[in-house]
């Protein structure tokens, strides 16, 4: 064997070793979510989205909920006999509302419990299929977040604002258009809220909390902790299972030339970590 044969077997290796380790992910995960799934009696649903990085060029791509994930979430809805509970692992910054709502009515239309476990952040639309469960699992220190639709990069309840604080004849045709579609996205995400309380509490209730979380109250990146999201009356616990916190040990980051954060990765308990 030479030289060229070598530095050949060396090249085949690398191009190998990811798609073996992604296998051996993938495999890691499916074992977890069986294990939970023996031990809550549940189909258990992962919808997890991570940065990931492209294999070739190395561009970092951030996931959204997009149409994909509906179809597939729905499909797993689908497949789950109406007395199964089901349990949603949700980590998501948000994305396509269509999408959202598709969840969150699929849901809430399930006859069994439904559970969101929320380990560290569900924003914007992960929000809105949130509020679809019987009950939101959070960790003490994750976070939920305002539905406010947003038209590009402008929240639509700062588009509205516009039209109170500037005279109509002084503000242009687009931005008219915009302040329309504004006003029409928000009735129609307050709606969708109220849809998926309803039933869960008082309609009244449903009404406030609903126009609370539409009406652009927040920023959209405003962050709902546990103790708020329980005084606002949703049906949040923070007894998150083990397990949710080992399956996401299995979704990393990419891996980066130098790590922003470090630690040694071991528990620290009282009576054995020594100075």
């Amino acid at each position: 064997m030479n030289f060229l044969d070598i530095l050949w077997l060396f090249f085949m290796a690398s191009a190998l070793a990811p798609i073996l380790q992604k296998k051996m992910l993938e495999a890691a995960r499916l074992k977890l979510m069986r294990k939970m799934e023996k031990q809550r009696g549940s189909r258990v649903i992962a919808m997890i989205h991570r940065q990931e990085t492209m294999s070739l060029f190395g561009f970092p791509l951030v996931k959204y909920i997009d149409i994909q994930d509906s179809e597939e979430i729905i499909r797993a809805i689908r497949m789950t006999d109406d007395n199964i509970p089901i349990d949603l692992i949700l980590h998501t910054p948000g994305g396509l509302v269509l999408a959202a709502e598709q969840i969150a009515y699929a849901l809430k239309a399930h006859k069994a419990k439904v559970t969101v476990f929320v380990p560290h952040y569900a924003m914007s639309g992960g929000t809105l299929i949130a509020l679809a469960a019987d009950e939101i699992v959070m960790d003490s220190n994750a976070v939920l977040g305002p539905v406010d639709p947003q038209l590009g990069q402008y929240p639509a309840a700062s588009i509205l604002k516009v039209l109170e604080t500037k005279d109509i004849n002084k503000i242009d045709d687009q931005t008219l258009i915009m302040a329309d579609i504004s006003r029409k996205a928000i009735k129609q995400v307050k709606r969708c809220v109220k849809t998926i309380l309803s039933g869960k509490m008082p309609e009244d209730k449903a009404e406030e909390l609903a126009d609370l979380l539409s009406r652009g109250e927040w920023t959209h990146d405003y962050p709902i902790t546990y103790q708020e999201a329980k005084e606002l009356g949703l049906p949040v616990s923070t007894e998150m299972p083990l397990e949710v916190y080992q399956l996401m040990n299995l979704y990393p980051q990419p891996v980066q030339r130098r790590p922003s954060v470090q630690y040694i990765p071991m528990p620290y308990k009282e009576g054995n970590h020594k100075q």
